[in-house]
């Protein structure tokens, strides 16, 4: 228990030796701080009468909150108000809790840290590009994802809707002449939709009638077709046998027969079909009355559900858009005209059964750019051959392809080159796309809906570039200013004996720094000072 007091003694004089040399060394690395700190400031050791250096770089205020080294001994109050008076005006701005306000730099024997990067700046500029693009791409995805769920929900209403806007297109013209006769709005309306129908309604009935009326004798023509073809087959070069033929036919008849539950429920299917389509017909039809009678107030609505911002070009892209659409839906009507009339012509003379059915459902598929023509050219081949044979079947081969060709290198780009400037290329992937989501309906509208886009796209572009162009238009110029010192540059008789600068002018006796000044009597300010009579820069 004696070795105790001394051991104690001993650690607490070995703490205080540490003590004194930390203090050392801080009061050291502080010098050293101050030598490299700002112009002005004058470090000074440690004395007697003050706590850290002598100039006012901040220490005097931190040496009341911190004692000195024990070598120095305690501050004086000289020292203090030395710091005070001496200094830059650094101390008073200080925190109070006498923080330096600069961060001193590291003392020499702390090690080297290196800078982290920022992790920014390891990923390359390419990556950077691509992840960039590629989440909105995503997003862009995510949005027609939804749009497309969304229209799958509602086909039928979005086709009827589309379908509407379609006849719309076919018959606002004859709205608006009716209407230049001196007929009220809604009398032209009445007049032109029900004319439209019923045309459209007789049509309908005719081909049906049409083809109840030659069922029976196609019926006997396509057995006696069938056998005519059999009898080729077997002595075409192709060495058929009668046994393989007799194969064929009975495994087409079990098939038939093994199938018959998915025949039916194939049926119910077309039953749901023909329900919906009567739907969709009069959906459309209630669509196209009241567009034909309400379409701009439709379109006033439609606008206001636009931002303020946008609501412009939308303003001016919808008429355009509404011109392509009438361009598209008047010219596909006269080329779908043009080649039902001319096939179906040629069918009649080569004696084929069901030549205006055949005609009318040409002029139907007429409406599908590219596909439609090669299945309504196929579907009469097809009639051709199983009831008048292979030669006939030719012939109509030749007078389809001829009325294509025809139609393809001259009618579409005269009528339809105009309204219609989408590549061969986007035809076809629109009209696969549109088939795909819709089926028929959808191969319909896929070329008119892009055929749309393409002209609200390019107006949109020009409109936002005539604005910049616009608002560049209306920034003021600004004029060169005149050099300082120029003699009579602007003035006449020097500066004015009131000026704002000097005895005559801005900034000398004569004007802005010479003898001409920038006013007539007076520099920048007249005879009257600043209020005075100006003259422009240049007489």
């Amino acid at each position: 228990m004696s070795r105790v007091p001394g051991w104690l003694g001993r650690l607490g004089a070995g703490l205080s030796r540490m003590g004194r040399q930390l203090e050392e060394r801080r009061a050291r690395a502080e010098a050293e701080a101050d030598a490299d700190g700002p112009v002005g400031a004058s470090p000074a050791g440690p004395g007697p009468g003050a706590a850290g250096p002598a100039s006012g770089s901040g220490e005097a205020s931190a040496a009341g909150a911190r004692p000195g080294p024990p070598a120095t001994g305690a501050p004086g109050p000289a020292g203090g108000s030395a710091a005070g008076e001496s200094g830059s005006g650094l101390a008073a701005a200080q925190p109070e809790g006498g923080a330096p306000g600069i961060v001193p730099a590291p003392p020499a024997y702390a090690p080297a840290v290196a800078a982290r990067p920022d992790p920014v700046d390891a990923v390359p500029w390419g990556m950077r590009v691509a992840a960039e693009a590629g989440w909105r791409l995503l997003v862009l995805a995510g949005t027609l994802w939804v749009v497309m769920k969304v229209i799958s929900t509602v086909q039928l209403v979005v086709l009827a809707f589309v379908a509407a806007l379609l006849i719309t297109a076919l018959l606002q013209p004859t709205v608006s002449r009716l209407k230049g006769f001196g007929l009220p709005r809604g009398l032209a309306t009445a007049l032109t939709a029900v004319t439209g129908f019923v045309i459209m309604g007789l049509v309908g009935w005719f081909v049906v009638w049409q083809v109840m009326d030659n069922l029976g004798n196609v019926s006997a023509r396509v057995r006696d077709g069938i056998e005519e073809l059999k009898r080729w087959a077997i002595d075409s070069p192709f060495h058929v046998t009668e046994s393989q033929i007799n194969d064929i036919a009975q495994n087409l008849s079990d098939t038939i027969g093994t199938n018959t539950e998915e025949i039916t429920s194939a049926g119910l299917t077309g039953v749901t079909v023909m329900v919906e389509v009567l739907t969709g017909i009069l959906l459309a039809m209630f669509s196209t009355l009241f567009l034909l009678y309400d379409g701009k107030k439709v379109w006033h609505w439609v606008l206001k559900l636009v931002p303020a911002q946008a609501r412009p070009g939308v303003a001016g892209a919808g008429p355009r858009a509404w011109r392509t659409l009438t361009a598209y839906v008047r010219g596909t009507v006269i080329v779908a005209l043009i080649d039902a009339v001319f096939i179906g012509l040629g069918i009649y003379f080569l004696d084929v059964p069901l030549a205006v059915p055949l005609g009318v459902f040409i002029f139907l598929f007429a409406f599908i750019p590219l596909v439609g023509a090669v299945i309504s050219g196929a579907l009469a081949v097809v009639v051709a051959l199983v009831t008048n044979g292979v030669f006939t079947a030719l012939m109509v081969l030749v007078v389809v392809l001829a009325v294509q060709q025809i139609e393809g290198h001259v009618l579409q780009p005269f009528i339809l080159g105009r309204a219609v400037r989408v590549h061969p290329l986007a035809v076809v992937l629109t009209v696969a796309a549109g088939g795909l989501v819709a089926g028929i309906g959808g191969a319909v509208v896929a070329v008119p809906l892009v055929a749309v886009t393409n002209t609200v796209v390019g107006y949109l572009r020009a409109y936002s570039e005539d604005q910049v162009l616009r608002r560049l238009a209306t920034v003021p110029a600004v004029g060169p200013l005149a050099p300082v010192g120029a003699v009579g540059s602007a003035g006449r008789a020097g500066g004015g004996p009131a000026g704002p600068g000097g005895s005559g002018g801005a900034g000398g006796a004569g004007g802005a720094g010479g003898s001409g000044g920038a006013g007539e009597a007076g520099g920048t300010g007249g005879s009257g000072g600043a209020g005075g009579r100006e003259r422009p820069e240049t007489e």
